[in-house]
Formats: C-alpha cells, sequence, structure tokens
C-alpha cells in the first residue's frame, strides 16, 4: 500500500493528513478554510486518492499559514507513499477544461523541486480565500515531494473556474504521474529520483 501519515505541529497550525495514492478518490477534508476544503475534495476525487485532512490554524489572523502549512504537509505525504518511486511512471499532464477556463498541468516527479505558475486570477479574492494563497499552497507542495509541475491558464475569466480548474488538472497529472507501470526500475537513468 502506498500511504503515508503526516502530523505537523507548529505555534500557527496543527494538521493532520493521511493520504493513499491507490484509492477510489474518497477525501474528508476540514481544513478551517471553507475554499479550501472545496479544493481538496476535487483533487482528491480528480486524482483518485483517498485522502483526510484536518487543521487547526491562526485564520483568525488570515488563511496564509493553514494554507500553505497544508501545502507543506501535502508534499511531504506524497514524497513519503512514494518511497523510492520505483515502477512509477514519473511524468503526467492534463488539459482541463472548466467552463471558459482551460488549465494546463504538467508533472514529473524528478527530485527536483520547481513550481512554474502560470495561473492570473482575476480577483484578489474568491468569497473570503485570498486567490494569492494559490500560488503559496503548490509552493509548499513541490518544496516537499521535489518535482516539477507546470501550471499554465490558457484560457478563463471566471477566479473560481481558473483555481477549480487547476485543482482539478493538477489531481489528474499527478494521478498519471504516481501510476505504476508494472515495471521494479526507478524512472531515470540516473538510477534515482
Amino acid at each position: 500500500m502506498r500511504t503515508s501519515e503526516i502530523q505537523r505541529n507548529t505555534a500557527e497550525t496543527k494538521i493532520s493528513l493521511t493520504l493513499n495514492l491507490d484509492g477510489t478518490g474518497k477525501s474528508e477534508i476540514n481544513t478551517g478554510v471553507g475554499f479550501l476544503d472545496h479544493m481538496l475534495t476535487l483533487f482528491a476525487a480528480h486524482g483518485k486518492f483517498d485522502l483526510t485532512v484536518v487543521c487547526s490554524g491562526d485564520t483568525h489572523v488570515d488563511d496564509h499559514h493553514s494554507v500553505e502549512d497544508i501545502g507543506i504537509c501535502l508534499g511531504q505525504a506524497f514524497q513519503a507513499a512514494l518511497g523510492d518511486k520505483r515502477g512509477i511512471t514519473r511524468y503526467g499532464s492534463f488539459l482541463l477544461p472548466m467552463d471558459e477556463a482551460l488549465i494546463l498541468s504538467a508533472v514529473d516527479i524528478s527530485g527536483r523541486s520547481c513550481l512554474c505558475y502560470g495561473l492570473d486570477v482575476p480577483t484578489e479574492k474568491i468569497g473570503t480565500f485570498d486567490t494569492e494563497l494559490v500560488e503559496e499552497f503548490f509552493l509548499g507542495f513541490t518544496r516537499n515531494c521535489p518535482m516539477s509541475l507546470h501550471l499554465r491558464q490558457l484560457a478563463g475569466t471566471n477566479s473560481h473556474h481558473i483555481v477549480e480548474g487547476a485543482f482539478k488538472s493538477v489531481g489528474r497529472a499527478l494521478k498519471a504521474a504516481v501510476s505504476l507501470t508494472g515495471s521494479n526500475e526507478i524512472p531515470s537513468t540516473k538510477g534515482v529520483l
């Protein structure tokens, strides 16, 4: 089973997260940040990852610490569940339409952290959620499960559609990248990822 459990306790957040890469897409998400709950539910469903996240954070300040730290924990969970990455496909991409928005995600689980963020979200808020936190989430994620993640907005004018399309697209690209090939080899000529 490619599973992991992460606990993170700081002065700003207390997070408990479990992940099963080979799940069915069921999730139980309670981050204290309603919009992030929605995005992580979609991410899990489209990636077919079983995911539980419980976070108690200093949202009386703002949502920044909770969103960033959950990204960190999710990256750590992927890293732990992947182990030495033996037998994974390694690469994945998905072009996802969400009404007028069109989002491309491409992933290389390379062992090197690189986020190329290309979303142009037109509003500063979606409800009470600060849209600049989307990039912070994915930075935390890619720094803790080192990978190249390219996230491109090819079309879109509705902020909710753009961000939702991104989480769905990344979930589906990751599903492809972590899928098993049936080989026992590490997919790199270096012999390590």
